[in-house]
């Protein structure tokens, strides 16, 4: 039995339409007490910019044609969106190139800011440096990984050889490439940090978790470059320096 249709779903592009498309998904979702995301998902399914845009060319066949016009009337350029209101121009466009699915999460992301986007990047950044420990573990120096690459049979005579070919990877060579690829992904996980920190609100509860997060990057890297240095004696040091207001660094 298929799923009854949400009657808030018809109430939203109704509020959109209202406000000719000049009005925010979170605004909406507010006023009808439901999820943004989900205001998005119905903007992007219902194509309410596709609808409005023919509302306001039906509105405009349905005006009686003038001859000409007093100057400074508008009426006589004919009717359209509000002034800076371009969004059935731009999914107009976008939908004759972009499939369905990616029009649609773009349409979820029209509400988020610069800083938003870059979060997003940071948590998915730093998810993947978690999850290549389990993937790129070598348990120890005896660790070796042996994997067949390609296998040939060949009948000679009366005997048939088969001729085997292994990708050998051993321990240090194991653990040089994990070392490298995080690397890598921790210097950019620190560029998105500071892009972040660089454009969001200095009020922002999100600068605390990523002050941690930059604390805990900056550890594991000096552990990694204690152990390629081979000076596993010597003490990691950390130094946290806080910018002054008048500091512009």
């Amino acid at each position: 039995m298929p799923r009854q249709r949400d009657p808030k779903r018809d109430e939203a592009f109704e509020i959109f339409k209202k406000h000719n498309g000049d009005i925010q998904n979170r605004e909406i979702a507010r006023i009808l007490d439901v999820p943004e995301k989900t205001i998005s998902g119905w903007k992007s399914k219902d194509k309410w910019n596709d609808k409005l845009n023919g509302v306001l060319q039906k509105n405009e066949r349905s005006t009686p044609k003038k001859r000409g016009g007093q100057p400074g009337n508008k009426n006589a350029l004919g009717h359209g969106p509000p002034k800076g209101n371009q969004n059935a121009l731009k999914h107009g466009f976008f939908s004759k190139y972009i499939p369905e699915e990616t029009l649609e999460i773009m349409g979820m992301l029209e509400e988020k800011s610069p800083a938003d986007l870059i979060y997003d990047q940071i948590m998915i950044q730093y998810a993947a440096i978690i999850r290549a420990q389990q993937i790129m573990f070598v348990s120890d120096q005896d660790d070796l990984t042996k994997e067949l690459r390609k296998e040939k049979n060949t009948l000679t005579e009366n005997m048939e050889v088969s001729e085997k070919e292994y990708e050998i990877q051993f321990a240090w060579d194991k653990h040089a490439t994990f070392m490298n690829a995080q690397s890598r992904a921790m210097s950019e996980l620190r560029s998105l940090i500071k892009q972040f920190n660089e454009l969001a609100h200095e009020n922002d509860e999100r600068r605390l978790k990523l002050e941690q997060m930059r604390l805990g990057i900056e550890k594991t890297k000096a552990e990694v470059d204690k152990i390629s240095s081979g000076s596993e004696d010597k003490p990691i040091e950390i130094l946290i320096k806080r910018k002054s207001k008048g500091d512009g660094s």
